[in-house]
């Protein structure tokens, strides 16, 4: 690993771009499609009422998801992004986005069939609480297997990651960024049924996983924090489904 690379920072200019400009951009228009969804219905997501879910509808699900995924995720991945150094942290970045971009395709495929089968309503929430339940279990469960630890052990430790699976040069950076995104959908996969739960487009619902994501991989608590969590979850499901 070439330590003069990883260690020299990026210009302000670019982590102001990717770490604060993208994801604001993101979460504006999340906000924007939200409160138009729970509101009036006649902008930026009456799309979304459509009864007939053919391709142009599907890719306009697909990006709401990958932009919502990217609103979400990139701020966690920050210590990635910094350590990466100045050639490289916009590459390492998209690789990075592009994992969870292949991950809203599976959202966006799930959805769709949620759709299809009267489990989801129009307006992106589950049609009885019992599903909602059933989703809050698995992703209470997920939280206490081993791979789950081993994915949020390698979002923990960006500076190990990268000591371990450094590449040089863009495509590199771009690997990496692809690695550590599997990693993180690894992590992540189950706690983000819980949109399906709690509403595809509910802002509370949003940012509560979005803080609860960032401080899951940003602060060093290990698998015992992901267990504490994963029992509340089950304990929450319990509670609804009965």
């Amino acid at each position: 690993m070439d330590s003069s690379q990883a260690r020299a920072p990026a210009p302000p200019v670019v982590i102001a771009v990717l770490l604060v400009l993208l994801p604001l951009v993101c979460w504006v228009w999340i906000v924007v499609m939200a409160r138009d969804m729970y509101g009036p219905m006649t902008g930026a997501s009456a799309w979304m009422m459509t009864p007939f879910w053919d391709a142009p509808h599907l890719l306009l699900l697909w990006a709401m998801w990958a932009v919502m995924m990217t609103g979400m995720m990139l701020p966690s991945a920050s210590p990635m992004i910094l350590i990466a150094g100045k050639r490289h942290s916009g590459m390492l970045a998209l690789g990075y986005i592009v994992v969870w971009a292949a991950f809203s395709a599976g959202a966006t495929a799930l959805q769709w069939w949620l759709m299809q089968t009267g489990v989801m309503t129009r307006m992106m929430e589950t049609s009885s609480r019992r599903t909602g339940a059933a989703l809050l279990i698995v992703a209470g469960v997920y939280q206490w297997t081993p791979l789950k630890h081993t994915c949020l052990a390698a979002c923990q430790s960006p500076v190990a990651f990268v000591m371990r699976r450094w590449r040089s040069g863009s495509w590199g950076a771009f690997r990496m960024g692809l690695e550590h995104g599997v990693f993180c959908v690894g992590c992540c996969w189950a706690l983000m049924l819980l949109l399906f739960a709690g509403g595809v487009m509910n802002l509370a619902v949003i940012a509560a996983l979005t803080a609860f994501v960032a401080f899951e991989k940003l602060v060093p608590v290990g698998p015992n924090g992901a267990r504490i969590s994963g029992a509340l979850l089950i304990a929450l499901g319990i509670w609804m489904a009965v």
